[in-house]
């Protein structure tokens, strides 16, 4: 029996994927739920598990763009499972060596010129240089090549002297194709704004020392940042609903539940899972939920639905060392908040220059649905929640606010 395997569809409003690379060859044997291939969609990267056992064969080349219900590939479901000596099913296909580049050849001057002597200076520049006295004419006595003649045959700055110049080309996947369309659309149909200010880390820097160890222990998660920042968003998105809102035609929707997007790193690019009802999170709780997240974006495990939705993003450009920077808004959402990397800073406290650890942090907006009032004012409450995190995040206790 013929098998015919079609694309399924890897979640709403997705009606076209890509096929990113077959982990098995045509006329192989698969066994039933082996992942056989890597799909691409705008959202995620998803492996394709193989319906039912026997030889396959392809459909659809790599890169192909292929729509949901789609043939991909044929399984003979009668043939029977090749003996020993056959490649196991769980193989992956070997990939053909990549043909070396060969570096261009070093470039020579032209030997259009006589040959001559030539003094311990210039013998001295061509020697460095690769250029052989016989393929310069040299301006001096009989011939002899002078400093100055080879000054003027070595090459310019400007011209290739030997060094690799190859360059290469690689279709971006339909999820990095989506991502700069996305941005491109939010820059074009948006009327975004970004607000700054700086936080002083000291408190959550004296609190992390103080407590992370027994933190760490106790729930088998560290205390890092994200959770003081996600607590402080929450409690601000509270304070300025507008900021969690977004715009749907000519209707504001605002919601009472804050479902934040954590952009992080992932294999295939920048992935922004979702840490949903974060409001209703602990400390430990947000921690779990970025380390769980962050795991599976890593692994290439994220799914479609974990990356949904969202009232608003926290991304961090401060792990890679960023010091400032505009984030541009999630679409649909309204607003984003930017972290950014922590130095060590001379500021003024109680009157007196003091170094403490500073924060640049940014919010970009879309000020059609959010005022200036409102976004400086949202941003004032995150700098103020995380520069008072026992009062503002943890009702002055910190055993309570930590579950020590």
């Amino acid at each position: 029996m013929i098998l015919e395997m079609k694309v399924p569809s890897p979640g709403e409003s997705i009606t076209e994927v890509e096929i990113a690379a077959w982990l098995v060859q045509d006329g192989d044997y698969v066994e039933k739920d082996q992942a056989i291939a890597e799909v691409d969609s705008d959202k995620a990267t998803l492996e394709l598990p193989a319906e039912e056992s026997g030889i396959i064969t392809l459909k659809a080349e790599e890169g192909d763009a292929v729509a949901v219900g789609e043939v991909v590939c044929l399984i003979d479901t009668s043939a029977e499972k090749p003996s020993g000596s056959a490649k196991p099913a769980t193989e992956e296909p070997k990939k053909e060596a990549k043909k070396e580049e060969k570096a261009p050849e070093p470039v020579k001057v032209k030997e259009t010129y006589a040959s001559g002597t030539a003094s311990p200076a210039a013998k001295k520049i061509l020697a460095e240089k690769g250029i052989e006295a016989g393929a310069v004419n040299g301006s001096g006595k009989d011939g002899r090549i002078t400093k100055e003649d080879a000054v003027s045959a070595v090459p310019s700055m400007g011209t290739p002297t030997g060094g690799n110049r190859g360059e290469s080309r690689s279709k971006l996947s339909m999820l990095r194709r989506k991502v700069a369309e996305r941005l491109v659309s939010v820059k074009n149909e948006t009327a975004m704004l970004t607000t700054f200010n700086e936080v002083d880390m000291s408190p959550i820097f004296e609190l992390r020392k103080q407590y992370k160890e027994d933190f760490k222990s106790k729930h088998g998660v560290g205390l890092g940042f994200m959770s003081f920042f996600t607590k402080a968003v929450v409690r601000a998105l509270e304070l300025y609903p507008s900021v969690n809102s977004m715009i749907d035609g000519k209707e504001m929707i605002s919601y009472d539940f804050c479902d934040v997007s954590i952009a992080v790193s992932g294999p295939k690019g920048l992935m922004v899972p979702v840490i949903r009802n974060a409001e209703n999170l602990t400390f430990r709780g947000v921690e779990a939920e970025v380390k769980r997240l962050a795991i599976r974006a890593r692994d290439g495990g994220i799914t479609v639905d974990e990356m949904t939705g969202g009232t608003f993003t926290i991304t961090n450009g401060g792990v890679f060392g960023s010091m400032l920077s505009t984030p541009i808004i999630n679409p649909p959402q309204s607003a984003i908040l930017g972290m950014h990397n922590i130095v060590e800073r001379p500021i003024v406290r109680d009157g007196e220059i003091v170094i403490a650890p500073i924060m640049y942090v940014a919010l970009s907006y879309d000020h059609r649905i959010i005022d200036g009032k409102e976004s400086v004012g949202f941003l004032v409450a995150v700098k103020e929640a995380l520069e008072n995190p026992v009062e503002l995040l943890m009702n002055n206790n910190v055993n309570k606010g930590l579950e020590l």
